[in-house]
């Protein structure tokens, strides 16, 4: 193992945020000249249909002489979002208890008939 890898596994300090699919790990690693910088990791698990899975992970470094920008345009963007839209999570998807609906086509590509309620008027 290289002198890269060794101090890419050195983890000074770590926490660990798990939500639903997705695992983020934000972990404080030293560089070559001791200093610190934060690396955070978005792990998702994907699952086949044959029961196996696998994860797939996107990370982000981040060095000190960017946090101040980096916090400010964070904050900002979640500000806005909670501004717009509340903080309540409005997509079903992000339910614990979501299950994805197979819809059922036509040969011609529209949805069957047997997706649509018929409804009379006089019922409402």
């Amino acid at each position: 193992m290289g002198q890269k890898d060794t101090m890419d596994q050195e983890e000074i300090y770590s926490k660990v945020l798990r939500a639903g699919r997705r695992t983020y790990f934000f972990d404080v690693r030293s560089t070559k000249a001791g200093d610190y910088y934060l690396t955070i990791t978005e792990s998702k698990k994907f699952t086949h249909d044959d029961g196996s899975f696998h994860y797939k992970k996107h990370k982000i470094y981040l060095y000190k002489e960017d946090f101040s920008a980096f916090r400010e345009i964070m904050e900002e963007m979640m500000d806005y979002i909670i501004d717009e839209k509340g903080s309540e999570v409005i997509s079903e998807r992000h339910q614990k208890d979501f299950k994805k609906e197979e819809e059922s086509f036509s040969e011609n590509g529209s949805p069957s008939e047997s997706n649509f309620t018929d409804v009379s008027f006089d019922d409402i």
